[in-house]
């Protein structure tokens, strides 16, 4: 059973690799319940694939993750360790709702059908209360009036924000964003880093990774910097950004502002 007091997402020990690349080299994360918590580093540093990790989108080779105090079951060991309890994936999987780089959005699907189809199909809600849900959260993000469009009349910017409301009609217990402003050019990135300056104001449990140090700082409760698999240095935003401990952290802010 979950526990409503514990954190939402919590990892310990966590090693991921594929085949002999080891991209995880025990990482520990904790999400507590209406935090932020942002990833950051290098391409390649690991960030991706920890969030990947803590969806149950991929599978890792050791550690423990688990969910509102609950573990994730394994079974197995190594290359071989797989979860066990698919039933318990499902429902992990349906309360961590997860926002991509490239928006995923359903072609054939209106903006309106793409919000609604997850609640419907894979939770069962009825269908009527998910199309009032959904036009909410699309007017929450700004594109309510973009419902009977289809993703490809949308900018860049609005098709993230689609994304955005298709996840928050999930409902989840936390939002998973992975990179989500980094294929857009500059102005379309402010639409959608407006919207999840809303989403932080509202106490939402949210894992971020991102290349914009600007709303990493602005955004976060907690600021995790990955450096080659593992956690380098960590904490609030003032002190990672203000007053970096490790010279390799030092280093990665100084390349981020001359870049």
């Amino acid at each position: 059973m979950t526990d409503p007091a514990a954190p939402v997402i919590q990892i310990r020990n966590l090693h991921k690799s594929y085949g002999a690349l080891d991209v995880l080299k025990g990482v520990d994360m904790t999400a507590p319940r209406g935090h932020v918590v942002s990833l950051i580093g290098s391409s390649g540093s690991g960030k991706s694939t920890l969030l990947r990790c803590a969806n149950l989108l991929e599978d890792s080779q050791d550690g423990e993750i688990l969910f509102e105090g609950e573990a994730v079951r394994w079974s197995g060991t190594g290359h071989a360790r797989r979860p066990a309890d698919r039933a318990q994936v499902t429902r992990i999987r349906t309360n961590l709702s997860m926002v991509f780089q490239q928006f995923n959005l359903w072609s054939h699907m209106t903006i309106l059908q793409n919000v609604m189809e997850a609640p419907v199909t894979v939770l069962k809600r009825d269908r009527a209360e998910v199309e009032a849900k959904a036009r909410l959260y699309l007017d929450k993000v700004g594109i309510g009036a973009k419902c009977v469009a289809y993703p490809a009349e949308l900018s860049g910017g609005q098709q993230q924000r689609a994304a955005i409301a298709r996840a928050l009609c999930m409902e989840p217990r936390a939002l998973l964003f992975d990179e989500p402003t980094s294929a857009l050019d500059p102005e379309l990135q402010q639409e959608v880093v407006k919207v999840i300056k809303d989403l932080a104001a509202e106490h939402r449990t949210m894992l971020l990774v991102t290349h914009d140090m600007a709303l990493a700082a602005d955004v976060s409760d907690h600021v995790v910097f990955l450096h080659q698999g593992r956690v380098e240095e960590e904490g609030p935003p003032e002190a990672v950004f203000g007053n970096p401990r490790t010279d390799r952290l030092r280093q990665f802010l100084r390349a981020g502002k001359a870049a």
